[in-house]
């Protein structure tokens, strides 16, 4: 027979005992606060960008604007770490299931789109010469459009999207004879090729360069449209891409994961209770 002092002991074991692992709960936690935090900064930033041009919205810019790139990605960040900062906290399970159901479908959305985006190169490569070409034809229209454009020319030293002659599509750099632009038939100058010794910029290295002969103009331009140098690029550093690939893959996996086994231990705990 068991005596009152082990039945004493035996009951509060029974009451301090719980199915929820604290390390996962509050990891869980502080994973979903990080990404939370993150959230905000990337929504601050891309608000300020917005309020600091201080120009109209323009309707077909809108899907190539950063800063509302930024807002949107920031906001849907947002709510989905909230879910799982405040569902691990207060141990709510809808906003866990939320949490995790988001995430899984941002996951998979990511996955589909990777899959796609292989098994269909061509029909890709169609849809993003469509999407650059407009963010060409609207260069001069957004600050941080143009900004961006001309990193990317910079970095991979490479000019328009399949070569120079694809910035006569834009209204400023047009080359036809109508155009009073005072940069008709230019580039912009993130295409030229740097001079050694330069010290300022020259923003007009790419006036006229549409009227040259493809040979003339890669004396004073990058030859390659971006498409072919971030292919090569993308070809010449598979490691890196991969890891990069992985390394957004994987706090995904780890939240979903996560999120599950915290919900397994909440209805656990629930069910001993009843």
């Amino acid at each position: 027979m068991p005596s009152a002092m082990d039945r004493e002991v035996s009951l509060n074991r029974a009451d301090t005992f719980s199915f929820i692992n604290p390390w996962i709960r509050y990891f869980l936690f502080i994973f979903s606060l990080l990404f939370w935090v993150f959230s905000l900064l990337i929504i601050a930033i891309g608000v300020y960008a917005k309020v600091e041009k201080a120009t109209d919205t323009v309707r077909d810019t809108f899907l190539i604007d950063p800063a509302i790139i930024l807002i949107v990605v920031g906001v849907v960040m947002f709510f989905i770490t909230f879910c799982g900062c405040i569902g691990a906290l207060r141990e709510n399970i809808k906003l866990l299931k939320a949490f995790s159901l988001s995430l899984t479908l941002v996951f998979l959305t990511q996955l589909a789109i990777a899959v796609l985006g292989f098994f269909y190169s061509e029909q890709t490569r169609g849809t993003l010469e469509k999407f650059v070409k407009k963010a060409i034809i609207h260069y001069r229209d957004d600050i941080d459009l143009q900004n961006l454009i001309d990193y990317i020319q910079k970095e991979f030293k490479c000019c328009g999207y399949n070569n120079y002659s694809d910035w006569s599509r834009n209204l400023y750099f047009n080359c036809t004879k109508e155009n009073p632009s005072r940069e008709r038939c230019a580039v912009p100058y993130s295409c030229c090729t740097p001079v050694p010794g330069e010290v300022v910029i020259n923003t007009m290295c790419g006036f006229g360069v549409q009227n040259l002969n493809y040979l003339e103009a890669t004396k004073s331009i990058y030859p390659l449209g971006c498409a072919d140098k971030t292919a090569g690029w993308i070809e010449s550093h598979l490691l890196l891409v991969g890891a990069l690939a992985l390394g957004l893959a994987l706090p995904q996996i780890a939240g979903i994961f996560l999120s599950q086994i915290l919900i397994s231990q909440i209805e656990d705990e629930i069910s001993s209770i009843l």
